[in-house]
């Protein structure tokens, strides 16, 4: 649906999403200062935590500026507005004075609307953007979404290749429910991927003890925003080499289990293997922690010792697995991010 610029002023439409757009439109064109939004859960237990205004502002016009979105830009909302992805692509529509058409959310938003339609920007989930370019109906109407920002959770090997060959400007965000939407983009394609992520403009940074990123500014009420992700800054830009919380110690090697999962990517898309996956480990008398893998699905033909044979050619001893597990299918959180304690504890020791 193509909202009108009076929408919030309309009756609350009969439809229960769309009801949900319009009650918190409503109430940001009539004042409301402080909102209370719920975090992904993608990290931890899901928890309500209370925003303002002044930071949604900023963060909208942070993004307008960084991707050079200005007033009439046509963007499609198609992230679920109870979470904050669908929820600030609203607040920049009525900041920035776009044009916003809203579809509740889908595994392929295109599908949910007209073939003639056009967008300047469109917000997707790496979910979302690998149905588009894996359906015949979608796939070559890409060119219609403009510029795409994705987040909400990682972009694989397989997603990252499809989109060095499409025609639209594709962009990773990095940021939290508690920054109020990302706070740092980088580019995957156009003029060629960025390894490295870009601050939004206004932000103070720097890392802690253990390397791990803070963050403060206008979209945080200028109080410090401690996150577990552990980085390497250059100047106003950084690459993130995983989460603090997902580093292990085996036999006295510490491994962070973001790398692992890269690597192990690489090596499932080499052996065009498209199961979902993830490095996890076992308490081990030994080692202390020892490294396994996590595989959605049944076994797979290729026999295990020959799949951590490969992924031991393109890594060090320690970083591959001793293991290969198979779930018949992960465990999700609320959000559809897959929650990887509660997938792994049928394999767990008792």
């Amino acid at each position: 649906m193509v909202l009108s610029k009076d929408f919030w002023e309309l009756p609350q439409p009969e439809d229960a999403y769309l009801a949900k757009v319009h009650d918190f439109m409503r109430a940001w064109k009539t004042g409301q200062a402080e909102f209370v939004l719920h975090t992904s859960g993608s990290t931890g237990t899901p928890k309500p935590i209370h925003v303002f205004r002044n930071q949604l502002i900023s963060s909208a016009l942070a993004t307008g500026e960084a991707l050079n979105l200005g007033a009439g830009t046509r963007a499609l909302v198609c992230l679920n507005v109870n979470y904050i992805a669908g929820l600030m692509m609203l607040v920049r529509g009525m900041e920035l004075n776009w044009q916003l058409t809203v579809i509740e959310p889908s595994s392929n938003p295109l599908l949910d609307v007209d073939d003639a339609a056009e967008f300047d920007f469109t917000a997707l989930v790496p979910l979302q953007l690998a149905n588009i370019l894996e359906n015949q109906l979608t796939k070559n109407r890409t060119g219609s979404m403009g510029k795409v920002l994705l987040g909400g959770a990682p972009v694989g090997i397989r997603l990252l290749n499809e989109i060095s060959g499409i025609g639209i400007p594709v962009f990773q965000s990095y940021g939290m429910t508690e920054t109020v939407s990302h706070i740092a983009l980088r580019k995957l394609n156009f003029p060629e991927a960025e390894e490295h992520y870009t601050f939004l403009p206004g932000l103070h940074f720097g890392v802690d003890e253990r390397g791990c990123l803070f963050v403060s500014g206008a979209v945080t009420r200028n109080e410090i925003v401690q996150t577990n992700d552990l980085v390497e800054i250059n100047g106003t830009t950084f690459k993130w080499l995983g989460r603090a919380d997902h580093v292990i110690n085996s036999g006295g090697v510490k491994i962070v289990l973001d790398q692992v999962d890269a690597i192990v990517a690489q090596t499932f898309f080499d052996l065009e293997i498209a199961n979902a996956f993830f490095s996890w480990y076992i308490n081990d008398e030994k080692l202390g922690q020892k490294l396994v893998l996590l595989v959605e699905g049944k076994p797979l033909t290729i026999a295990a010792h020959l799949i951590l044979d490969e992924i031991r050619k393109r890594s060090s001893a320690y970083e591959t697995p001793k293991h290969i597990y198979f779930a018949d299918e992960f465990a999700k959180t609320p959000t559809g991010k897959v929650d990887k304690r509660r997938s792994f504890q049928p394999f767990s020791p008792s």
